[in-house]
């Protein structure tokens, strides 16, 4: 008798509706450990913005309660418009613009120090990172009291230590209030273009360093030539984050001029506008304007962050 063998029965293939929910569940297990951070985001971030954004468009001022409605883009055009609000954003501009420049140049000065070997780096290195960890207000608070104080800050005492008791004894605020908030910003943040910009000289293909040396090429040909060309996106990047920050910056303002003497930025007139004259549909317009423009300089920010990592995945 011969056995009659049966044939091998194949896997019936999965319906495509079928593979369709597995791969949807899939994505969704891989998703949900993130949905609790992303709540907390939209909640503290974005519901906070639509409020303001429907603020922005009603005519609120808590000095005057019986006036109050829709008031469509009066707010807006009021940013525009106002005096005071018009120069806040050129302070805000100038202020943003110098701080960012110096701060790339000092700290492209340093990374190429850092750069080098030398005898005790990593303590300098520190040394160097310090002030951008001080808390802006502390930090606001050392530059008004310890250095430009006329009768014990450093400065004058510096002075008067070279040129004896004759010495000029400048008010440093009330002389050059906006050259003041400027050398705090860029005091602070100096460090952090340092720090980006080492990261891009530490990356440089040091092969084609040695050899422009070994044909003879200068320091400053090197330079020119290799590593700042290397370092031009990392300039960008340096540049887009700290406009994002300094724009925004309200501790050096408020604790050192207090808004006065115009320095007045845009964060510090928002202030005014809502704790001062409580009128909130302008201040919501002022913030949401400030919001839109950050928004632009992250996404170019972004941008440059993108081609800096695609530019590390090809090398």
């Amino acid at each position: 008798m011969t056995a009659v063998r049966e044939a091998p029965t194949q896997a019936e293939p999965t319906p495509p509706a079928r593979t369709g929910q597995l791969a949807a569940a899939a994505r969704w297990a891989r998703r949900a450990p993130l949905l609790p951070a992303l709540i907390f985001t939209i909640v503290v971030t974005q519901l906070p913005f639509v409020a303001t954004l429907v603020i922005s468009l009603m005519r609120w001022n808590s000095l005057d309660p019986a006036d109050r409605g829709f008031a469509g883009l009066d707010n807006y055009a009021a940013v525009f418009t106002d005096p005071d609000l018009r120069s806040a954003i050129g302070v805000t501009a100038l202020l943003t613009a110098t701080v960012v420049l110096v701060s790339l140049v000092l700290g492209l000065g340093l990374a190429l120090l850092l750069d080098r070997k030398f005898a005790g780096r990593g303590v300098v290195r520190t040394m160097l990172i310090a002030p951008f960890l001080v808390v802006p207000v502390a930090a606001a608070l050392l530059w008004k009291h310890a250095l430009y104080n006329p009768e014990y800050g450093l400065l004058n005492g510096v002075l008067t230590w070279l040129f004896g008791d004759d010495a000029p004894q400048p008010e440093w605020i009330s002389g050059m209030p906006l050259l003041a908030v400027e050398a705090s910003l860029v005091w602070q943040w100096t460090p952090f273009m340092m720090l980006i910009l080492l990261a891009g000289l530490q990356s440089r293909p040091q092969d084609a360093v040695e050899a422009a040396r070994i044909d003879g090429a200068t320091a400053w040909q090197v330079f020119r030539y290799l590593t700042l060309p290397h370092l031009r996106q990392y300039l960008e990047l340096g540049a887009l984050l700290g406009s994002i920050y300094v724009v925004q910056n309200f501790d050096a303002v408020f604790t050192i001029t207090s808004g006065g003497l115009g320095t007045a930025n845009l964060p510090y007139t928002i202030y005014q506008t809502f704790y001062q004259a409580h009128d909130y549909g302008q201040a919501s317009a002022a913030g949401v304007v400030v919001v839109v423009g950050s928004i632009v300089i992250a996404t170019f920010a972004l941008r440059v962050v993108s081609s800096l990592l695609r530019e590390e995945v090809r090398a």
